[in-house]
This record gives C-alpha cells, sequence and structure tokens, in this order.
C-alpha cells in the first residue's frame, strides 16, 4: 500500500494550523471581539475536518 506523502503533509500541516486557530480563539483574552474569534474557531474546525481527512484518505484503499 502506497501513501501520497503529500496528503499526509498537507493534512497534518492543516492540523497544526488549524488546532493553533482553534486555541488561539478560545479561552485567551488576546483583545479580538467575538465575532472574529467565532469566525477563527469556525474556520479552525474545518481546516480539522479537512486535515483529518487529508490524512484519512493518504494511503490506497478504503479511507479510515
Amino acid at each position: 500500500m502506497a501513501t501520497d506523502k503529500r496528503k499526509v503533509y498537507a493534512g497534518a500541516a492543516l492540523l497544526v494550523v488549524s488546532s493553533v486557530l482553534i486555541l488561539a480563539s478560545g479561552p485567551f483574552d488576546i483583545g479580538i471581539s467575538t465575532t472574529v474569534a467565532g469566525v477563527m474557531a469556525g474556520v479552525a474546525a474545518l481546516g480539522l475536518a479537512a486535515g483529518a481527512l487529508l490524512v484519512g484518505t493518504s494511503e490506497d484503499g478504503r479511507a479510515v
């Protein structure tokens, strides 16, 4: 079973960046409005889903 390394690297990068975004928009008081924090959290959630999908479908055969 061959693994598509580009999908793994892109998925891992999306997971890391999205994790940082979702943590930054959470309980920390960093001086941004709640609307911006909500948008950041929404984008981060989509990024986490996309990263997990890329990593899960990086191999031949059935997805996880």
